[in-house]
């Protein structure tokens, strides 16, 4: 019997999924990311907010890897804090639009009727709100605080992944598993729990996975806008912000930042891209 025969779905995505050297190219570089942003600031000499006015801006050294910003703080160190913001953001804005997401989109779908109609022009409205207008009323009566960040990104982001799972459940739920299911008695959240949701997984993975880079990507420009992270405290977004700003006089202030920005978002989105072919083999070119 052959090793396809004998391997189980998730050992078959992931058998796809590491054939690829890209892939696994991406998920080593993700990894290593993770640990310096998360470990890296601990070994240096350096705190993201400590200043050295006499040294102001200066080029790359083998002191300052990445040079020094105009209050003379150490970049390489403060790319490391800003990265662990902007992964941080990525991941937790991910889980609650996931969390959001996934629930609503769960019990349109199988409720169907009215309740479904009455939730999904639900969803349009929210769709038609400007996002950056619900960023600034929440500002404003708030504050600039970081978890409003995650609020106000998570508050948007899941509205795709509801009509994601919706669609996926009003093609599963007449499908004889269920209405075998209905037969015994089961109720509801069962089917819901047992049936549905493990059948939808594979799209909310793949959906998830490319929804990090953009939530990413829309931290980035929040904060660019002075909407997001505050300073001193930085993330990606602040520090390419910082360094557009100084471009004429130092540019290795955005070079660094940006560098290390685009790189994990090409990681991210080739590592969804390939998340997307394991999963749905039937995307896979010439298949």
């Amino acid at each position: 019997m052959s090793r396809a025969a004998t391997e189980s779905p998730w050992q078959a995505a992931w058998r796809r999924l590491t054939s690829r050297r890209s892939t696994v190219a991406a998920m080593l570089f993700l990894v290593v990311l993770v640990l310096l942003c998360v470990a890296g600031p601990w070994f240096s000499s350096y705190t993201q907010s400590a200043q050295d006015l006499d040294r102001g801006a200066t080029l790359p050294s083998w002191s300052h890897w990445l040079g020094t910003d105009t209050l003379g703080r150490d970049l390489a160190t403060r790319v490391l804090y800003g990265g662990r913001v902007s992964l941080m953001v990525g991941a937790v804005a991910t889980l609650v639009a996931m969390i959001i997401g996934v629930g609503y989109g769960l019990v349109s779908g199988l409720a169907g009727g009215r309740l479904d109609a009455t939730m999904m022009r639900l969803v349009d409205i929210l769709y038609a709100f400007p996002f950056m207008t619900f960023v600034i009323i929440l500002t404003v009566v708030f504050g600039r605080e970081m978890w409003l960040l995650y609020a106000a990104i998570g508050a948007v982001e899941w509205l795709t992944m509801a009509r994601v799972v919706r669609g996926q459940v009003l093609a599963l739920k007449n499908q004889e598993f269920v209405t075998a299911a209905r037969s015994y008695g089961a109720g509801w959240w069962l089917i819901l729990w047992k049936h549905l949701l493990p059948n939808v997984a594979g799209s909310v993975i793949i959906y998830a996975s490319l929804t990090v880079p953009g939530v990413m990507m829309l931290e980035a420009t929040l904060s660019f806008l002075g909407l997001g992270v505050q300073p001193p405290n930085a993330s990606w977004g602040v520090l390419i912000g910082e360094g557009a700003g100084a471009l004429q006089s130092s540019p290795w202030l955005l070079y660094g930042p940006a560098l290390f920005f685009c790189s994990t978002l090409l990681a991210l989105n080739t590592l969804g891209d390939s998340l997307r072919d394991a999963l749905d083999p039937k995307s896979m070119p010439g298949a």
